[in-house]
């Protein structure tokens, strides 16, 4: 059974798999739901102190990395590198229907899983969870998700699934209503048919979900780099794509609607200069026309490599960007 057809909460799930030592940090939301603002939502990294030493995915000083913890616990390799806390992971081969599943789990963020967050505590963001995304928990400690191709809702120790047809069926499933004039001020694509079913590739959702993750690690980890970036500033990643055996993204921040300096000609269409943190697994790229942290797919050498060790040149984006505030 999939982790994500149970009831989630990624830092007790944690807590139970390194022992009563460390104290885990991670990348996904985690309950009981933030009541109180400007953010409504935990911070999954954040340090809490006290007697035990934390564990980070950023290793941020006075904590032990993730990384560090998997060169004791090797057994456990593949469960932290399946959450991008560390280790070593490899990206598939981008399917040829990205494109057209990225678009339609874009609608169904906007119209349907968006809106029922904004309705509870006026926020619309949403963020990686595991194997795709979804809110942070809101409300009752609810949490709506997608995994591959099923829509899941956790409402406390509820999870209730259903695979994802069209978006009428998915603000059905959800009680909700779907929402055209709330996604209209987040550049959203156009809500279109709402009856008509969703064009998602289950194996595209998944290369989706497994990218957003690669993205939200890089994010914190240049997030915990002071000297790199400032923080009260919204973070930019834009995905892309050179071949079908190379994905990546690059990172920046978000300045007056331009990203770190660099020219935005519309979303996704991104050229220039970033300057990524090295922390634990993401490279350093500095310049003009390159700039590019990726994974090498499955014909690239001798196997897997850690999260941006290879910087490449700037390649074409594949459309949309993500920003984290």
């Amino acid at each position: 059974m999939s982790p994500n057809s149970m009831p989630r909460n990624a830092r007790a799930e944690a807590r139970e798999v390194v022992g009563p030592q460390f104290e885990p940090a991670v990348l996904e939301p985690s309950p009981p739901a933030v009541g109180i603002g400007p953010h409504f939502a935990d911070d999954p990294v954040a340090v809490h102190g006290g007697r035990l030493t934390t564990l980070s995915p950023t290793g941020a000083p006075g904590t032990v990395s993730w990384n560090q913890f998997v060169e004791t616990r090797p057994d456990l390799a593949n469960w932290v590198s399946r959450r991008w806390l560390g280790g070593t992971r490899r990206l598939p081969p981008v399917p040829d229907s990205l494109v057209t599943t990225r678009l339609a789990l874009h609608r169904l963020a906007a119209y349907v899983i968006a809106p029922a967050r904004h309705a509870a505590n006026g926020k619309f963001g949403l963020r990686w969870t595991l194997d795709g995304f979804g809110t942070p928990f809101f409300g009752e400690d609810r949490q709506i998700r997608v995994a591959g191709n099923m829509l899941i809702d956790q409402r406390g120790a509820s999870v209730a699934e259903v695979e994802m047809t069209s978006l009428a069926a998915a603000a059905n499933f959800l009680g909700t209503d779907i929402d055209p004039d709330t996604a209209a001020e987040h550049d959203s694509p156009p809500v279109g048919d709402v009856d008509e079913v969703l064009d998602i590739d289950p194996a595209a959702a998944d290369f989706l979900g497994q990218w957003y993750g690669m993205a939200f690690a890089a994010l914190e980890a240049l997030r915990a780099d002071s000297d790199t970036v400032d923080p009260s500033r919204p973070f930019v990643v834009a995905p892309l794509r050179e071949d079908e055996n190379t994905s990546g993204f690059v990172l920046g921040q978000l300045v007056d609607g331009v990203v770190d300096g660099f020219t935005e000609q519309r979303p996704g269409d991104v050229g220039g200069q970033v300057r990524v943190a090295d922390r634990h697994g993401v490279g350093v790229a500095e310049g003009r026309g390159h700039g590019v942290g990726h994974r090498p797919g499955p014909d690239a050498g001798d196997g897997q490599q850690p999260l941006g060790r290879h910087v490449d040149r700037l390649v074409k984006a594949e459309g949309g960007y993500l920003v984290m505030k």
